[in-house]
């Protein structure tokens, strides 16, 4: 019977290793970028807050915003077309170091891609990213109960455009 005797300690391989320190420092430059200056209020984007939900054809999405408080707004954006997700995107309403405010998109898990504020008014909002390759402009606005969105930009050369119009969920 071997003598017992203590184990050494548990190592991940070098791999895991630098690929979890490669993620960390790629983050990193993001997370110190939004909180390199002071937030803006964003009290004045609270008009997004809560659930919202509608159906066009086929397809019912929702889409869920918290408050500003923190500095900050979180969404979530879902499309489910007959009875399965068919789209989801994790959106962010924030300060940028060198940029003001932005809204953030990572649709279906892709990097995030900033829009920047360049037209606000009471309960609506204009955001842009002109080198981004569809869409180039969000719009968000309250149209009396409702919420409404619009993408905009070129693809191929020609303007191409969605629009969403949700009630608060039930």
């Amino acid at each position: 019977m071997p003598s017992p005797r203590a184990r050494p300690p548990l190592r991940a391989p070098r791999a895991a290793t630098t690929l979890a320190l490669a993620v960390l420092f790629a983050c990193a430059p993001a997370a110190s970028a939004e909180s390199a200056e002071p937030a803006a209020d964003l009290s004045s984007f609270d008009w997004l807050a809560g659930c919202w939900s509608g159906t066009d054809g086929e397809t019912r999405s929702e889409e869920h915003w918290t408050t500003s408080e923190g500095g900050g707004l979180v969404g979530m954006h879902k499309d489910v077309r007959r009875g399965v997700m068919s789209g989801f995107e994790f959106l962010r309403i924030v300060t940028v170091a060198g940029e003001g405010i932005c809204y953030v998109s990572s649709p279906n898990a892709a990097p995030p891609t900033p829009f920047c504020l360049v037209e606000r008014g009471e309960r609506r909002a204009v955001f842009e990213n002109r080198g981004h390759d569809f869409p180039q402009r969000i719009l968000y606005w309250r149209d009396g109960e409702r919420l409404r969105a619009r993408i905009e930009g070129t693809i191929g050369g020609g303007a191409s455009s969605s629009d969403w119009t949700w009630e608060r969920c039930r």
